[in-house]
């Protein structure tokens, strides 16, 4: 019966003695960051707070964070400074502007240093609906009227007007946020041309400044600007090289129709317009 006794007693022992080791081996340890939002979901125009904290500090050393929609395009990137206690916070970031157009699962990444990483995700909801509509310009000098097509995003457009002396069409908005304005620009109402009749650039202004447009698509009937503007942009002036002529189609006929009858009469009758030497 001793003989199995002291084998008991051996595995008794060993039990207890690696017990403690094991138990102290898996135990879970604190990660080296950590990162949250403080909602599960946004809407356009929310105001997004990212927090968390670091294990280790390191002196003069930024956050980074950068915030990915659905697509995996970037749409937020900032660098923030990490307090002593190694917490961190950023409230101000805005879920709004040209990029934040896709609804979906968006990823929140944070690197600390060259190699700590986490991140965690949030779902965004745009509500960002384009509003296609078309505006009728009116030309003063001639009278004819011009259908302009358009598209805009965060914005209306409440009037058009055409400046014969300035050569520029003047797109007068009401810009609730950052937002894109797609004007489909009849030909016969303004154009550019170089001086070998080639397409010029348009120039554009927003508010009395000089802005690129981000697009622009032609054929033989329409130029198609697609222009960024901010939120409070009121004025978009586009400047060509040549707008609608003084005399419309039907103007012109009537002014051809009455040469060609004074010329007639003048034949028939022997009127001159010049005295005779």
């Amino acid at each position: 019966m001793r003989y199995f006794v002291f084998p008991i007693i051996v595995l008794f022992v060993l039990s207890v003695w690696c017990i403690p080791s094991f138990a102290q081996t898996t135990a879970p340890t604190s990660p080296n960051i950590t990162v949250k939002t403080d909602k599960l979901s946004y809407t356009i125009g929310d105001t997004i707070v990212i927090s968390g904290a670091v294990k280790a500090v390191v002196p003069s050393t930024p956050l980074t964070i950068q915030i990915l929609d659905s697509n995996n395009n970037i749409v937020h990137v900032a660098q923030i400074g990490v307090s002593q206690d190694g917490t961190y916070s950023d409230t101000n970031i805005k879920a709004e502007g040209l990029l934040w157009v896709s609804s979906g699962t968006y990823t929140v990444k944070v690197q600390y240093g060259p190699t700590v990483t986490t991140q965690t995700t949030f779902i965004f909801a745009s509500s960002i609906t384009p509003v296609s509509n078309y505006f009728i310009v009116k030309d003063p000098s001639s009278q004819q009227t011009f259908s302009v097509n358009y598209t805009i995003s965060n914005g209306m457009v409440k009037e058009m007007t055409i400046d014969p002396q300035s050569i520029s069409l003047i797109v007068s908005l009401n810009s609730t946020s950052d937002g894109t304005v797609v004007l489909q620009i009849p030909r016969t109402l303004i154009d550019a041309k170089t001086s070998n009749g080639q397409d010029d650039s348009f120039i554009v202004l927003i508010d009395g400044a000089e802005v690129p447009p981000s697009g622009e698509e032609t054929n033989n009937s329409f130029r198609t600007l697609t222009i960024q503007f901010l939120q409070g942009d009121q004025d978009i002036e586009i400047i060509g090289t040549q707008i609608v002529p003084e005399f419309g189609p039907i103007a012109a006929l009537v002014l051809a129709i009455a040469i060609i009858s004074i010329i007639a009469v003048s034949a028939k009758t022997g009127l001159r317009f010049m005295p005779k030497y």
